[in-house]
């Protein structure tokens, strides 16, 4: 196969990964210009095919799944330095590294929280957990900024950070009985233990009062990344405002979600209606560049 045609088909199995998997975050890049989206999804589809590795439930051990993602990550190197890796994926990722010369520091950063995840299945404290979304959402937040371009991208880096941390424990907060079935607890221990709820109570999938106090607690502070967050959407290119509001304000919509369902995050996932995820985006698409953003 031409290279460009190889090119062409791993670009198109990123895509496909992210429709698949990224429903939120795929409509969102939907507003990005096509010279821009490629790219996006190419970094979804890494980060997406690693995460697979880590959390697929299939009977694997825990060495096993650690083998497949040290293979992984060693052909991902091999593949930086030059290497011919026969993938389906890492031909769109080394392209998009190339054309905006990405720090691939964010991508070691990023395998090792992965890496994390084997091994680690319960955060004593905020901070232990901020270290762990050091990788698994801060470092996108930065390797997404060169794609989405920004005036003063140094300024706007820590923002890109932000943003990355609040669509994270957005999905902790949403996700509470899913990774309950990983054996992962997410929500830091030192909250449980505040609040009077003890992992067991979790386990148990009753929402109880003190879980839902819980819950609460985990959403404001969410919100409060939001919030340092905002003030770097109106900081980008022009071209990829639209795109990240409408991300910004669908994730931020979960956490409405979740406060319209009483913090019940036991019982079922919460999603954001339709209708709402569509009039997000045509509102984003009509908004001037520029404007600040709001939840």
């Amino acid at each position: 196969m031409p290279e460009s045609q190889r090119l062409a088909a791993s670009y198109e199995c990123c895509r496909r990964l992210h429709r698949a998997h990224g429903r939120t975050y795929y409509l969102a890049t939907r507003l990005l210009p096509r010279s821009k989206r490629r790219h996006v999804h190419a970094l979804y589809g890494f980060t997406r095919y690693t995460d697979e590795i880590v959390d697929r439930l299939d009977g694997g051990t825990a060495a096993q799944r650690a083998s497949r993602l040290h293979d992984w990550a060693d052909r991902f190197a091999a593949a930086l330095d030059g290497a011919p890796v026969p993938d389906p994926v890492l031909p769109a990722v080394l392209h998009t590294i190339e054309v905006f010369d990405l720090d691939r520091a964010d991508f070691a950063v990023f395998l090792r929280s992965m890496e994390m995840d084997l091994t680690v299945s319960r955060y004593d404290t905020y901070d232990d957990l901020l270290e762990y979304m050091a990788g698994s959402a801060a470092a996108i937040g930065t390797m997404m900024l060169p794609i989405l371009g920004a005036r003063d991208p140094a300024l706007a880096q820590e923002p890109a950070r932000e943003l990355g941390r609040a669509f994270q424990l957005t999905n902790f907060i949403r996700d509470v009985g899913e990774d309950l079935q990983r054996g992962r607890i997410y929500l830091p221990l030192k909250d449980l233990a505040d609040f009077g709820v003890p992992p067991a109570d979790l386990c148990a999938g009753v929402t109880t009062g003190p879980i839902r106090a819980l819950i609460a607690f985990e959403v404001d502070r969410a919100r409060a990344h939001y919030a340092r967050a905002a003030h770097g959407i109106p900081m980008l290119a022009p071209s990829s405002q639209a795109c990240i509001r409408t991300a910004y304000r669908l994730y931020g919509g979960i956490l409405d979600e979740v406060e319209r369902a009483g913090y019940d995050v036991l019982g079922r996932r919460v999603t954001v209606p339709n209708r709402r995820r569509l009039a997000v985006a045509a509102s984003a698409v009509l908004t001037p560049p520029g404007r600040p953003v709001h939840l």
